[in-house]
């Protein structure tokens, strides 16, 4: 079986070399970044010239792309997936995209034969590099279990979600429940650093009682050293949490909680944060309040 992979960045490019190492098929490659190309080939993939090219050899197809209008434009535009992909191909759309995106691209190419799922992904830069991520996968069961092995080649958790569409809701979700948990996490770490208290301490406690979270984790050990280098870029958050307050609002659920900490989002990425790592939400409250939040030794 040859492999398709297009978008070997950050997060598919860990994706792809887990796949070239741990499934045994053939991985065929594509990015605009030359560098990114050349660490997967160095793993033992090949190139495309285009994505023409790779789609028209693949026998499943992956992407990994920034934003919905980019995995529609490699899908459905010129030269993309729809016009190159053989009858029979399978689709695996690893982004974070929109359930109406995705049922939208799927619909188009089934007229050409090949079969869409979304598969967006959960668990981060290290996750991708240690395949520890969750997948989560909506669309033909059939297709799903026939494709499981390869899945599991770079991700431990794998959970077919339902109908298609349905993986991208799951991922949407999580996403805004994580990034309200960082929002609330920079809240409380600057009140009680406004408040004098030993911040390594606070952040010792949390880590160990109620307030204790994933994304608290991910966004104190960033926050406290100062280190707000990307590794899941605010831009990123915000088109993330916009796409599930846009589902949220086509259903009529009310999400306040949601809607603010996009408006801290907001606020950031106009003080030119968005580039950085999503805990820079913090620096929102720093440069209100004039106040780092550091700590001289992490317990």
């Amino acid at each position: 079986m040859k492999v398709g992979f297009i978008g070997v960045g950050n997060m598919g490019g860990p994706m792809c070399r887990n796949i070239i190492r741990k499934s045994g098929e053939d991985v065929i490659v594509f990015d605009l970044k030359s560098a990114s190309v050349q660490a997967c080939t160095d793993a033992g993939a090949k190139s495309a010239r285009s994505v023409a090219e790779l789609a028209s050899a693949a026998d499943v197809i992956m992407t990994s792309l920034p934003m919905p209008r980019d995995v529609e434009a490699v899908a459905l535009g010129p030269g993309g997936i729809a016009e190159n992909a053989r009858q029979g191909t399978a689709y695996f759309d690893l982004s974070t995209n929109s359930p109406a995106t995705v049922r939208r691209i799927a619909a188009q190419l089934r007229t050409r034969g090949i079969v869409m799922l979304d598969a967006p992904v959960s668990g981060g830069v290290v996750g991708a590099e240690k395949a520890t991520i969750a997948i989560m996968v909506g669309g033909d069961r059939a297709a799903f279990d026939a494709h499981l092995p390869l899945l599991k080649s770079f991700g431990s958790n794998v959970v077919h979600m339902g109908d298609l569409g349905t993986g991208t809701i799951a991922k949407l979700v999580n996403n805004m429940i994580a990034f309200s948990n960082m929002a609330a996490g920079a809240e409380g770490l600057m009140l009680g650093a406004m408040a004098g208290i030993d911040i390594a301490k606070l952040d010792a406690v949390i880590r160990n009682s109620s307030g204790n979270s994933t994304a608290y984790r991910l966004m104190a050990e960033r926050v406290l050293k100062g280190e707000f280098r990307p590794a899941f870029a605010l831009d990123l958050a915000y088109k993330d949490t916009h796409l599930a307050l846009e589902l949220a609002d086509e259903l009529g659920v009310p999400t306040p909680l949601a809607a603010q900490m996009h408006n801290l989002m907001r606020l950031a990425r106009g003080m030119g944060l968005g580039p950085s790592d999503t805990s820079s939400m913090m620096r929102v409250y720093e440069t209100a309040l004039k106040r780092e939040v550091r700590a001289t030794r992490l317990e």
